[in-house]
């Protein structure tokens, strides 16, 4: 009877893991309400209702202390005017500094005054660029400036300057063979236009025309029509690129040809032989009319 009651718990290997598995799938099926239950987690739902005290306390904080700062800041940085009739030629620190204006924009007037500067109508404290537009209506009623203070027109510089302007004299300039410092001479033209006409000439081999400047970044038609009665153009001197010798890396450099077009022409070359003359440029697909047209005064086949 024993033995037959034993035959029941007995198991063999593979039932044995079997039961082990099982039973574990069951604790764990038992088990898991309890765990669901205690760290499930509910998100709280933000809803209109529970932001509105805080919200009604930000604007109550606003509306007590935000333009109370805004006011106390301006009263410190922004000098109280007390104004008065004024000359402004040798008006004292002192006095600037009453009228409204800061201890800098004052200095920098007096500073002005030491230099030789001289105020000779009202339209001159106008051009004073530490005096604003509004700040010049607030004084202009409060000028006076005597008879004697008017004249000799000439003998001060500008307020907008600290030194007399030098007018340049009209010259003509060869592009293709100035240097950056002869650019400058032109009138129109500083130091940070000349280098880029010089990048640009450097690219092109030197200016076909004198339409080309256009081309260079910065030079809209209004500074072109300052600059081009002061400019020529020396077409012997342009550095011609020969078709039938450069490389790519020489093409890919010139302004008017893009990278597939510069490989297009050395692939034709090394697939038909050399190029003979123009029409030979217009057997490349790649290569439009324009283009051609741009590139011809460039190339010696």
């Amino acid at each position: 009877m024993k033995k037959k009651i034993k035959g029941y718990f007995e198991f063999t290997p593979g039932e044995m893991r079997g039961l082990i598995v099982f039973l574990l799938l069951l604790s764990i099926i038992i088990i898991a309400p309890y765990v669901w239950e205690k760290f499930n987690y509910q998100p709280i739902k933000i809803t209109i209702e529970n932001l509105e005290p805080q919200i009604n306390e930000i604007e109550r904080f606003k509306d007590k202390n935000h333009f109370n700062d805004d006011e106390e800041t301006s009263d410190l940085t922004k000098p109280k005017a007390q104004l008065f009739n004024f000359n402004p030629n040798n008006l004292s620190l002192q006095n600037w500094m009453k009228l409204g204006l800061s201890e800098k924009q004052a200095n920098s007037i007096k500073s002005y005054e030491a230099k030789g500067g001289k105020f000779r109508n009202k339209a001159d404290v106008k051009k004073m660029f530490v005096i604003s537009a509004e700040k010049f209506i607030e004084l202009e009623p409060y000028i006076q400036i005597t008879e004697t203070d008017s004249q000799n027109k000439f003998d001060y510089p500008s307020p907008n300057s600290n030194y007399p302007k030098k007018v340049r004299e009209n010259i003509m300039v060869e592009i293709n063979s100035a240097d950056s410092v002869t650019l400058t001479t032109i009138s129109g033209i500083g130091p940070s236009f000349a280098s880029r006409i010089i990048k640009y000439k450097n690219r092109l081999g030197g200016f076909n025309h004198i339409n080309q400047l256009k081309e260079v970044y910065g030079i809209d038609s209004i500074k072109f029509e300052q600059i081009k009665n002061q400019i020529k153009v020396d077409h012997s001197i342009i550095v011609l690129i020969k078709i039938n010798e450069c490389t790519f890396d020489q093409l890919k450099t010139f302004p008017y040809l893009a990278y597939k077009q510069s490989n297009a022409i050395i692939a034709y070359r090394k697939q038909h032989g050399d190029y003979k003359n123009q029409s030979d440029l217009s057997k490349i697909a790649i290569l439009n009319v324009e283009t051609i047209q741009k590139i011809i005064p460039y190339i010696k086949f």
